[in-house]
């Protein structure tokens, strides 16, 4: 069991949180034998993990000082894509009807898919502990509810069906400072090949990430969301279609570059004290992961903090790369899916 206070400890940590101050990785508590099990930083009782880091004072400060241009910029895929998506999920559905006949100018639309399929958050009901059958804050597994979910009162919610749903995120946003690291250009800015192929399992390093930030003159502060350019969506743009629907060809098409499954890794997201991280890369992590490493665990199951997948950064990118600047205010505001495991991010960027 991961307990980092006493009563005095929780007093202390109380004032510690108040001057900004958190406990860094290796202060933090081991669940069995992962470290730095952050449950008790937000109580027993918390469902927005990370998501406390950003206050009211946090996402003040950085509207203030990162919207200047009033230019903007969506980070959402078309839910159309990719038109076959990985590890098994659903294939996108979306179909417009008239509902009066063709010739009268009434439409509808009617949209099917997986949540996790494209641009998407991985909410704190998708990914636990898989060797101790637990989600975040040692919810046990048994314990979420599964299956379709019927609702009709919305003041009758019984909340044992909707603990840990991605609406404790839509309901309060994800908005703050975004800070964007372009792995991509870092190492094609000069007419370069990229040194990797985003569609193997090749592992981005702490050491590549801080040479990154150092380069764009980014230097991080507690509450940032972190964004990754990999190349995920920019191959997808460059494949025919053929090597794009074989992507869908099983597990062992499944291999993609992501960041490295380490224990440096998980103390510079805890150190660094980010409020949501994520990139255009189909699993965020450098994948498949070894067993029992995928940083999924930790990330969410322990850290609380939201993992962004396939989010579109080719626009922003570029807009980075013309003003110069990788930072800027982000907002995000999930669907609001009582009890959900996931959702598109409705994601954007403002300079």
């Amino acid at each position: 069991m991961c307990r980092y206070f006493s009563n005095h400890a929780a007093t202390v940590m109380t004032s510690r949180l108040k001057l900004g101050a958190l406990p860094t990785f290796d202060e933090l508590p081991s669940f069995h034998d992962f470290k730095g099990c952050a449950w008790d930083v937000w109580g027993k009782d918390d469902e927005l993990g990370t998501i406390n880091l950003l206050t009211p004072e946090v996402v003040a400060q950085a509207a203030q000082e990162e919207i200047r241009l009033g230019r903007t910029v969506s980070l959402n895929w078309p839910i159309h894509f990719p038109s076959r998506p990985v590890f098994e999920r659903k294939i996108p559905s979306i179909t417009t009807f008239a509902k009066h006949g063709p010739t009268i100018p009434i439409r509808d639309d009617v949209i099917h898919i997986n949540t996790q399929s494209g641009s998407q958050w991985d909410g704190l009901k998708h990914y636990g502990l898989t060797e101790h059958n637990v989600f975040y804050n040692n919810t046990p597994a048994e314990t979420l509810s599964e299956g379709e979910m019927e609702l009709h009162d919305p003041s009758e919610i019984d909340y044992s069906k909707v603990k840990l749903g991605i609406h404790n995120w839509a309901n309060h946003g994800i908005c703050g400072r975004g800070v964007f690291l372009d792995v991509v250009r870092y190492y094609t800015a000069n007419g370069e090949a990229l040194p990797y192929d985003p569609w193997t399992s090749h592992p981005i390093t702490v050491a590549e990430l801080e040479d990154i930030a150092k380069k764009q003159g980014v230097e991080f502060r507690q509450g940032d969301i972190l964004l990754l350019r990999v190349g995920f969506i920019q191959k997808y743009y460059a494949s025919t279609n053929e090597a794009k629907a074989d992507l869908r060809g099983g597990s062992e098409k499944e291999t993609f570059a992501g960041i490295e499954q380490s224990e440096d890794m998980k103390r510079f997201l805890w150190n660094n004290h980010f409020a949501a991280i994520a990139s255009d890369q189909p699993s965020m992590e450098c994948w498949p992961a070894p067993m029992g490493t995928q940083l999924h665990q930790t990330i969410l199951g322990l850290y609380g903090m939201p993992i962004g997948e396939l989010f579109d950064l080719e626009a922003l990118s570029a807009l980075c790369q013309e003003t110069g600047r990788y930072t800027f205010f982000f907002t995000s505001w999930p669907l609001n899916i009582l009890g959900g495991a996931a959702s598109p991010p409705n994601a954007a960027a403002y300079f």
